[in-house]
């Protein structure tokens, strides 16, 4: 699956990335995660399947999910207490649940 975790400058996401792929990489699905800011949500959503969204702009939920929806992507708020503590594995379980539903 492809992932694609949105932030504002993309930055704050790359440790979480980090961790997701060895999460992925340790449960043999090799999916690919990667990050951008949110001005590059149009140029890469179309790669992904999934877009998860930083709480730190959970103010963006509304037009990002509205995008999201229009291009047939899961799409979510990454939950608040998994990226505060850089949890990959629970990140990437919530982006499997999207993706199934």
């Amino acid at each position: 699956m492809k992932i694609l975790l949105v932030c504002a400058s993309g930055m704050s996401t790359s440790l979480l990335v980090t961790k997701m792929q060895k999460a992925s990489n340790d449960s043999g699905s090799h999916d690919e995660i990667f990050a951008c800011s949110v001005d590059q949500l149009e140029e890469f959503i179309d790669t992904c399947e999934v877009v998860l969204i930083g709480p730190q702009i959970r103010y963006k939920a509304k037009s990002i999910g509205e995008i999201a929806a229009g291009k047939n992507k899961g799409f979510a708020i990454i939950d608040s207490v998994s990226y505060g503590m850089v949890d990959g594995k629970k990140v990437l379980e919530q982006a499997y649940e999207l993706k199934q539903s």
